[in-house]
Order: C-alpha cells, then sequence, then structure tokens
C-alpha cells in the first residue's frame, strides 16, 4: 500500500490535459478513471494509489506551478522512461532533462524530466538496468 493517496496537479486547459496525460502517464502503466465530465481527471496505475487528479482551481484563480517541486513516477523500465519523455513533447510539453542516467543519484538511477503545458514539473524514474 502506498503511504500516499494522491497527488493534485492543477490545470487551466481540462481537454489538453486530458490528451497530455492519457499519452504520458499512459506510456508509464497509468489508466484513466472513468469520471463524469463535471469531475476532474484522475489517473491510477494498477488500480493502486496514489492517485493522479487533474484539477481546474476551485478557487476560479489561474493554476500555477510550484517552482522547486515535481512529481516522480516510478517506470519499470528505460524504454518506458523514454516514451514518457516522447509523448510529453508531442503533446504541449517541454523537455527539463532528457531520458538517461543520473549516477549522481545512484547506479542505476535513468530518469527523465518534463513539464505539461500548464507548466507542472514532471519525471519518470527507473531504477533498473534494463
Amino acid at each position: 500500500m502506498s503511504v500516499i493517496s494522491h497527488i493534485t496537479l492543477g490545470t487551466n486547459d481540462k481537454d489538453r490535459s486530458a490528451k497530455f496525460y492519457d499519452a504520458v502517464l499512459g506510456a508509464i502503466g497509468f489508466s484513466r478513471l472513468p469520471k463524469p465530465p463535471e469531475k476532474p481527471l484522475a489517473y491510477e496505475r494498477d488500480g493502486g494509489m496514489p492517485t493522479i487528479y487533474i484539477y481546474t482551481p476551485a478557487d476560479g484563480r489561474p493554476a500555477t506551478w510550484g517552482n522547486g517541486t515535481h512529481v516522480a513516477f516510478v517506470a519499470e523500465t528505460r524504454a518506458a522512461v523514454h516514451a514518457f519523455h516522447e509523448q510529453a513533447l508531442k503533446f504541449g510539453g517541454m523537455s527539463e532533462g532528457e531520458p538517461g542516467p543520473r549516477a549522481h543519484y545512484g547506479e542505476n538511477y535513468y530518469a527523465a524530466y518534463v513539464r505539461d503545458p500548464d507548466g507542472n514539473k514532471l519525471q519518470a524514474v527507473c531504477y533498473s538496468s534494463e
């Protein structure tokens, strides 16, 4: 069981975010949960927590990102890290670090960093040598 229940990220364009997160989180094994259109987007992997929610802010102000913060997702393979990065760029994200080893974090630490179209920073990391 995860010690994190859910992660919430803000968006200013739910339709754009749906396309982005369907592809990017899909590349590392997440699926969008069925929800009514008025509900936020929600994603899980293998039916387990944490659930990733994509919300339009309830206070009506624009969604913004946190400087110095990011969410790191475990990818099962290095190929999945590449797919995560490629899909992010394809669907309006920006690269914040090409896929590759990050030896300063550990021997098998292999990661990529991106920003979603709203500026939220995301990472996919694989701890395997495959």
